[in-house]
């Protein structure tokens, strides 16, 4: 029996984690549709299922202007929403620092720091410019305006230098009532090349998120505990 309930607590987690981060547009070109909704939870993106969001902070290009947030709920699991109107031409990076999220099946924490690039009005110059956090992704492709089809290429930084052989997981946000040929095939995986770069061919419009993930670092959880921390570098971009 023991061996029945190990192996079912297995494979309820053996689906990727995601801090999602998405928004009505990625791309804004008129005036009178500037404001820009955003939707952040912590899911299971391609089975659309959820997990209890602690309040994070949301912050635009860097942490000196952070973002009101409002509670909200997404698949009957507390998470979180926000707005902002872009008033000028140019490229916002809006970035989420979560509390961490300790994952008892896996005796670990999870702090995913999730990315998403905003262009407004026609100036489009700055999207590949890092932010400075200690892990992150950085697109060598334009993250907005792309296609279904389109490959997603990026670098993954750690302290501001590539990080080789890192593994990157991929997940559609399955609005589309997909399914899946197994469960393997639910989370992609890609690893970095020696220069931090890894690519993925998006097969399917809807946002779409990257992962990628470096184990660093312990935190003390209240059992007294001292347990490892997953560190995730992630951006979302959505195919048309």
């Amino acid at each position: 029996m023991k061996k029945i309930i190990l192996l079912l607590v297995v494979c309820l987690y053996a689906n990727a984690h995601f801090l999602t981060f998405m928004s009505n547009q990625d791309v804004v070109e008129d005036q009178n549709k500037a404001k820009l909704l955003f939707d952040i939870s912590f899911i299971h993106p391609f089975e659309q299922s959820g997990m209890t969001m602690e309040k994070p902070k949301l912050y635009l290009n860097s942490t000196k202007q952070e973002l009101p947030l409002e509670q909200s709920k997404k698949f009957d699991h507390k998470a979180w929403k926000s707005q902002y109107v872009l008033k000028k031409p140019g490229v916002n990076q809006f970035f989420v620092q979560p509390q961490a999220y300790f994952e008892p099946a896996e005796e670990k924490f999870i702090v995913h720091v999730p990315k998403l690039i905003v262009a407004a009005f026609g100036l489009e110059d700055g999207w590949d410019e890092p932010l400075g956090l200690k892990y992150e992704i950085i697109p060598t492709i334009k993250p907005f305006a792309l296609y279904a089809g389109n490959s997603f290429q990026g670098v993954v930084l750690h302290n501001g230098k590539p990080a080789s052989n890192v593994e990157v997981e991929v997940e559609l946000y399955n609005e589309f009532g997909l399914k899946a040929a197994s469960e393997a095939h639910i989370t992609q995986v890609v690893k970095t090349n020696a220069n931090g770069e890894f690519s993925f061919t998006m097969n399917h419009k809807g946002w779409w998120g990257f992962a990628a993930l470096i184990e660093e670092g312990e935190l003390k959880h209240s059992d007294g505990k001292m347990y490892p921390i997953e560190n995730g570098a992630l951006i979302w971009v959505k195919a048309h």
